[in-house]
């Protein structure tokens, strides 16, 4: 199986019966890839629930090639911010890219936790918000971006309590012994998400101290299409960037070993460099 599922390219072709998108059109790909469709969690709204579900590079081959194929339905069309600055800036296919899976899950989790508490997190590695103001909570330099360019009223240790109880947060490290540390930062009511696809194993909890008082745990599965189009127009609207470094594409395995290694922070971009 080709790996990748941040896919972002320019339409080559499509079958006969696809309508909306022409030869040249800038197009993401997502992690989700197919649903039934006829499932009772697709009628109500939830497909990212779909037992029968397909995922890009898990089910089918992914982004990590020259050209990769997708159903047109769980294809998504670009803001125009991204699809008019030059191909090969970093910041138009690497925001892009790092926006078909990273962002809309996060957004799926602020939504969830606003939802209950009333209060919308920042989406940060381990962001939350109380009264308006963002927190961040981070176990390396993230604090440090946090505070440069994402706006966080306070930055800190993951193991740090927050300078006040926090309405909500989400949980993006997946480390299980992270669970209980911010379920004890949340206020009465507080809501905690846990937005990764995976989590370590999560320690016993303490009833008193990290779940009476109402404080909720929940966890956040994928996206469905409609969290991915909603993001991409807020993402557009308020122009998020990604931090992003770009390799070409026969140097895959380098990216893998820097990011690995931790070499760079943000994320790493493959550039489709085989073609010229």
């Amino acid at each position: 199986m080709t790996p990748g599922h941040e896919v972002v390219g320019t339409v080559a072709g499509f079958g006969a019966g696809v309508s909306g998108f022409a030869v040249g059109d800038r197009v993401g790909v997502a992690w989700l890839r197919r649903t039934d469709g006829t499932c009772a969690y697709c009628l109500r709204g939830a497909e990212n629930l779909c037992p029968r579900s397909e995922y890009t590079g898990w089910d089918a081959d992914g982004g990590y090639a020259e050209y990769t194929t997708a159903p047109a339905a769980f294809a998504h069309r670009l803001p125009r911010a991204w699809t008019t600055w030059p191909w090969r800036r970093c910041s138009a296919p690497g925001s892009s890219a790092t926006a078909r899976c990273a962002g809309p899950p996060c957004h799926r989790a602020a939504g969830s936790v606003s939802t209950a508490s009333g209060q919308r997190p920042s989406l940060r590695a381990g962001g939350a918000r109380r009264g308006g103001h963002g927190a961040c909570a981070d176990p390396g330099r993230g604090r440090a971006a946090a505070r440069a360019g994402a706006g966080a009223a306070s930055a800190r240790d993951a193991y740090e309590a927050p300078p006040e109880p926090l309405d909500s947060a989400i949980l993006f490290a997946p480390a299980g012994e992270l669970v209980p540390v911010a379920l004890r930062a949340l206020d009465r009511g507080g809501v905690l998400a846990v937005a990764g696809i995976h989590l370590s194993d999560t320690p016993p909890l303490d009833y008193e101290h990290e779940l009476f008082y109402e404080r909720e745990l929940r966890s956040v599965t994928s996206n469905t299409r409609e969290d991915a189009r909603e993001f991409l127009g807020l993402a557009a609207r308020y122009g998020v960037r990604a931090t992003t470094h770009t390799y070409p594409l026969s140097r895959a395995a380098d990216a893998l070993t820097d990011l690995k290694a931790g070499r760079f922070d943000g994320a790493a971009v493959l550039v489709n460099d085989l073609n010229g």
